[in-house]
């Protein structure tokens, strides 16, 4: 290995390392960053005092934009006050204290006061960037447990969702899977209190502890152990709805059990109409002992399931009865043609934005 290459390598590595160790927002990190900042506004500096017009103090409102983005609170409040201090430096040594100087110089401290307060106010104790990293990191798990593993030849699977405002975190979230010999696929669609951002970290919590029972316990026990994590919360808004179906890919049988959720709706294919399933229940993390009824039935060729989340069916101008007659209507005619794309295409049939929103279709070819 030539001497070239060896450098190479050698930068590479250090630098991977210095990276790794700023994204776990450690103090050596931080420093390591802070001094090339530092270095930064330095030269920035130099070239101020050497030309003010190549590089006037407006300049160092970028510096403090970047910092807030790299920084931890401290090493941020050392890196502006580096920065303050060299403006009102550059400012000064530059010659005549002009208006539009003045401004400058009023509005980079005031810059430096937001900037601050913004990095006070981040709760995680971490770079912007970085908290933000790992919300998507977050968000991401979450929506992964939301793919419905491949299914054999004859049954198919979709979900959608559409977070409340548009943003990228809802309450409503699905855990799906197949058991080991992969005959049973089991899926359940959640609804937790609340809607868009509100809703999202309950969701991650929740999805987290779902997603470890799904498979290890009977439907009905899974509700209740579900029931008994968000009880065990002690917050008066910690419930929510579900819907759990239990599908024999071999047979077609399938099992419901719904905790205070929008019933389910089953296709027949004879009438070429969705029909109202019957199983109900208590929502969960209410009641120590949620009331759940278990409805059973078997899919033939040509037929389906469709779950939904309450965002789909309620409005402020209709009652419940109203919006599942609609979603029947709605639902029908999306699958006339078949049931591919259907769950996308019911809910971008929903003109409420006020609400998080999900639907789940599974069918039998």
């Amino acid at each position: 290995m030539s001497t070239t290459t060896r450098l190479r390598s050698g930068a590479a590595a250090y630098l991977a390392d210095r990276v790794g160790r700023w994204r776990t927002g450690s103090a050596s990190g931080q420093r390591w960053v802070l001094d090339l900042l530092v270095v930064g506004v330095v030269v920035c500096f130099g070239v101020s005092v050497w030309d003010y017009g190549v590089m006037p103090v407006t300049v160092y409102l970028v510096w403090l934009i970047v910092g807030m983005m790299l920084l931890r609170f401290w090493p941020l409040a050392v890196f502006a006050a580096v920065c303050a201090v060299l403006g009102f430096t550059a400012v000064l040594v530059a010659g005549e204290l002009t208006a539009p100087r003045i401004s400058a110089l009023v509005a980079l401290l005031i810059a430096s006061a937001l900037v601050l307060a913004h990095a006070r106010r981040q709760r995680t104790g971490l770079p912007t960037v970085v908290s933000e990293a790992m919300l998507v990191d977050l968000r991401d798990r979450l929506q992964s447990q939301s793919v419905v593993p491949p299914l054999p030849a004859g049954w198919s699977a979709e979900s959608a969702n559409r977070p409340a405002y548009g943003v990228a975190y809802a309450g409503d979230f699905l855990v799906a899977d197949t058991t080991g010999d992969g005959r049973h696929l089991e899926m359940i669609l959640v609804d937790v209190c609340g809607k868009g951002v509100g809703a999202g970290t309950q969701a991650l919590q929740l999805a987290g502890a779902l997603g470890g029972l799904l498979g290890a316990l009977p439907p009905v026990a899974l509700m209740g152990a579900a029931n008994d994590f968000l009880l065990r919360r002690g917050d008066d808004d910690s419930f929510a709805t579900a819907v759990h179906v239990r599908l024999d890919l071999e047979t077609g049988a399938y099992g419901i059990v719904s905790a205070g959720h929008p019933p389910a709706l089953r296709y027949d294919e004879g009438a070429a109409r969705w029909l109202v399933d019957n199983a109900r229940g208590t929502a969960l993390g209410i009641v120590a002992r949620p009331e759940l009824v278990e409805s059973r039935g078997t899919l033939h060729p040509g037929e389906a399931l469709l779950f939904y989340t309450d965002g789909v069916v309620e409005s402020r101008d209709a009652d419940l009865d109203a919006g599942i007659a609609w979603l029947q209507a709605t639902a029908a005619r999306e699958v006339a043609g078949g049931f591919q794309g259907a769950a996308g295409r019911i809910i971008a049939q929903v003109r409420r934005g006020d609400d998080d929103r999900a639907v789940l279709l599974v069918a039998r070819d």
